[in-house]
């Protein structure tokens, strides 16, 4: 069986998280508990030597990196397809998952920690430059992948309701509002949905982490 290593609060994971329960692919579930640093522990390392999640291992192969791990997903497990046999819909696929991994989620960290710094203006700009792209690319449809799901829904849905959360208006993004009501109404989004509790402890550690590293920015400045 797939081994699934993940942490239920990391959107990275979530990604291949929905993937799994939207392809009904079985699997164990394995958490790292990112707040006690389990995944700089050894026996973890051996798996991620860079210490991300999530990964799979199956039948003794390895795959790490959420994206590559999707396109691992789909092609062992083609059915149901998350995937387009145009070539133009894959290449517009991989186009808004990357515009999310790139430009979207290093977002997410900014406004889990806005109350102690402030959203900069480039920021705010980058992040409606974002949002726009996707509303843009729905076009009216239910899905990114028209009236199926795509991996682009995957990717952008372990993103987006989080942006909604963290209060980001999307009202103003009409296709990407209403495409947000679909998707969050879908049984892997739901089963995979964080509590508040979990949610305000998901942002309490994202906030912690912030903290560590700008003082460690601050003391590399000063001994420059």
């Amino acid at each position: 069986m797939l081994t699934f290593y993940h942490h239920p609060l990391s959107p990275i994971s979530r990604r291949v998280w929905l993937a799994l329960l939207e392809k009904e692919i079985p699997f164990e579930p394995v958490i790292v508990d990112l707040s006690k640093f389990e995944q700089f522990q050894p026996e973890f390392l051996t798996l991620s030597p860079f210490h991300h999640i999530p990964v799979i291992v199956e039948e003794g192969f390895r795959v790490i990196e959420s994206i590559a791990i999707l396109d691992y997903l789909e092609d062992r497990y083609p059915q149901p397809s998350l995937v387009s046999t145009c070539y133009r819909q894959r290449a517009t696929m991989r186009m808004i998952q990357m515009v999310t991994v790139n430009e979207l989620v290093p977002k997410l960290s900014k406004l889990v920690n806005k109350d102690n710094v402030p959203l900069a203006q480039k920021a705010k700009r980058e992040l409606d430059m974002g949002l726009s792209f996707l509303n843009t690319c729905l076009d009216k449809e239910r899905y990114f992948g028209g009236d199926r799901l795509n991996l682009a829904d995957i990717v952008v849905g372990a993103a987006v309701p989080l942006f909604a959360r963290l209060g980001v208006e999307l009202t103003v993004y009409s296709a990407l509002n209403q495409w947000c009501t679909n998707i969050t109404a879908r049984q892997a989004w739901q089963m995979t949905n964080p509590s508040d509790g979990d949610f305000n402890a998901w942002k309490n550690v994202i906030q912690r982490w912030m903290q560590i590293a700008l003082k460690r920015q601050t003391r590399q400045h000063k001994g420059s």
